[in-house]
């Protein structure tokens, strides 16, 4: 073999592996309908074998929360779910919040001041799902935050009114 066909299989090679390599990404990974993200996963699994990482592990979780809640207004950072026969919006950031519990509650709370009516029935449903949170709700006698019909724009009022009186009724534990 000549030389300069060694030297191009090293090349190419080389070229290969770089693209096998993951780029790294500031953004969390997009949730999937029914799932956690692994980054939630991961953080939860950390929280419970060490407490030396607690402070990590939050910071993780609250830049989380900021990506989560910059994609609320967007549009498409939708997924679809139920199958052509009966397609099912899945609202990712929401879901991704919802799922998060009492750390989105504050970043969620700010976002009822939006003047997007899009971008307020999602911050009104993962508040909802949020108020959820096992641990909060210990702290609540079991009261979450309860709507109207949710996802639609026409009970934004509504659901805000209510989101308001629950986070009135709850504030000293978000602060």
């Amino acid at each position: 073999m000549t030389r300069s066909w060694k030297t191009l299989k090293v090349i190419t090679a080389a070229a290969l592996l770089v693209g096998c390599t993951p780029s790294p990404t500031d953004a969390p990974p997009p949730q999937t309908p029914g799932g956690h993200s692994p980054t939630s996963q991961s953080s939860e699994r950390q929280g419970q074998h060490s407490t030396d990482n607690t402070e990590e592990t939050e910071a993780e979780q609250l830049a989380e929360v900021r990506y989560y809640v910059s994609k609320l207004p967007d549009r498409t950072f939708v997924d679809t779910y139920g199958g052509e026969e009966h397609p099912r919006t899945w609202y990712t950031a929401a879901e991704a919040l919802g799922a998060m519990g009492k750390i989105a509650i504050p970043a969620l709370i700010e976002r009822l001041n939006t003047t997007d009516p899009y971008e307020l029935k999602l911050a009104l449903y993962a508040l909802m799902l949020a108020s959820q949170d096992p641990k909060l709700m210990a702290k609540t006698d079991g009261h979450y935050l309860q709507l109207t019909t949710v996802l639609i724009q026409d009970t934004n009022d509504e659901n805000l009114r209510r989101a308001r009186a629950w986070v009135q009724r709850y504030q000293h534990l978000f602060h």
